[in-house]
């Protein structure tokens, strides 16, 4: 308990020098760290084996906890992307002068040291680091056990760099992956300001729970796709697969599909590319008539209560036939986590109506859910996707990891 005590306040301290940093040497730190991650990349590949030898490849969490030479490359690639964005720090929010002459101005800063509790994807070590960095803000990382070695090897990677730089490693420390260490992460009020997990339900609710600190909940990310009755065949049947198959570990893939009766003829069409990639289909009593004929049988089961509101993170989805779109908004509502949802539509205004209805952090129209990121967003890379409405929503990148105050100049003037 003293050590972590002990490690919570040298990270306050780094994050006080981190204000001395201008953007030029931030810059030039991350693009270094993406030069030493490729540098690196043999070290980093065979401690994230030993992370995967310990993991059931069956196990949805195994995709998230595995790296390769080709996601170390996309790693390097978000780190230089953020390396060239504009720094959020500084920037004049507002401004103007009271009548009594007082000057006031509203500036975005730092929320000063971030922790992020989060499991098995160590890809997010990287990704916190390069947006906290930027960001001016120090960071505590807790991950899990099931990434342990992959975390420690890039820690270690970016303390080697900071070290290079003259700057105080301290900036990013790495927590042992236990529970006390969760619990005293929690509650280091006065040395944290804010807490952000990442992972699955029990997780966030966890962290909701029992924090001492403000937190921002990134939830579980349960995606519907509704087949509209005015849907294009072929622009449902692709966006499907790639919502759901793109990569089936990750927080925006999709859970359900949602079609209208109507289109019910459609089904097999629309289903027909998940095949290949031996997609498990929970379909409905109407849907499971409409798909017996055409889609594998050892793929297709009768959905049951449990099909609906769940994540699968794996090569599995449900189907739901409905009446209509006031039944397709009503079953989101009720099952979704308010991560991403889309509609497949040619009509405008239902797509309108669709998106102005739909309570979600990110709503689609035409366009497969696979896009909820905060690279993809132009955003360079994401510290995770808030679903809650306080202060963040949607994938947050560098702007969602400040706050601000207000800078107040006058000559003398005082209150009557």
């Amino acid at each position: 308990m003293e050590q972590l005590n002990n490690t919570f306040v040298a990270v306050q301290a780094a994050s006080r020098q981190l204000a001395l940093l201008n953007s030029k040497q931030i810059n030039n730190i991350l693009v270094a760290v993406a030069d030493a991650i490729m540098e690196q990349s043999l070290f980093l590949l065979a401690e994230n084996e030993k992370d995967l030898t310990r993991m059931d490849k069956a196990d949805p969490k195994f995709d998230r906890l595995m790296l390769t030479e080709e996601r170390l490359k996309g790693i390097a690639t978000d780190m230089r992307n953020v390396a060239e964005l504009p720094s959020p720090l500084g920037k004049v929010l507002k401004e103007n002068i009271r009548p009594n002459g007082i000057r006031l101005k509203k500036i975005s800063v730092p929320f000063g040291v971030i922790g992020i509790i989060y499991e098995a994807r160590p890809n997010v070590s990287f990704d916190v680091f390069s947006l906290c960095l930027k960001s001016g803000n120090a960071c505590v990382l807790k991950g899990g056990s099931d990434a342990d070695f992959s975390n420690r090897a890039i820690i270690s990677v970016i303390h080697s760099v900071l070290k290079k730089f003259d700057t105080d490693p301290h900036i990013v420390e790495l927590l042992p992956a236990d529970r006390q260490a969760t619990s005293e992460l929690l509650h280091a009020v006065g040395y944290v300001d804010l807490i952000i997990p990442r992972g699955s339900s029990n997780l966030i609710n966890f962290v909701r729970q029992n924090a001492s600190i403000p937190v921002i909940e990134t939830g579980a990310g349960i995606c519907h796709t509704y087949f509209d009755e005015y849907g294009d065949t072929t622009k449902g049947a692709a966006i499907i697969n790639n919502a759901k198959t793109r990569r089936v570990s990750v927080c925006n893939a999709l859970d359900c599909l949602i079609i209208d009766e109507k289109r019910l003829n459609d089904l097999p069409l629309l289903c027909e590319k998940l095949k290949k990639n031996n997609v498990i289909i929970y379909a409905d009593a109407k849907a499971y008539r409409a798909l017996q004929s055409s889609y594998p049988a050892e793929l297709l089961h009768p959905a049951t209560t449990e099909s609906f509101g769940t994540e699968f993170l794996s090569y599995a989805m449900a189907v739901k036939t409905i009446k209509s779109m006031d039944a397709a908004l009503e079953h989101i509502q009720t099952y979704g986590s308010k991560h991403s949802e889309c509609i497949i539509t040619e009509d405008k205004s239902r797509a309108e109506l669709f998106t102005k209805v739909v309570d979600a952090a990110c709503v689609y129209t035409n366009v497969s859910t696979a896009f909820t990121d905060g690279a993809q967003f132009g955003l360079g890379a994401e510290i995770g996707i808030s679903t809650q409405k306080l202060h963040a929503r949607g994938p947050m990148g560098l702007e969602e990891i400040t706050s601000y105050k207000w800078i107040i100049e006058g000559d003398g003037q005082i209150r009557k």
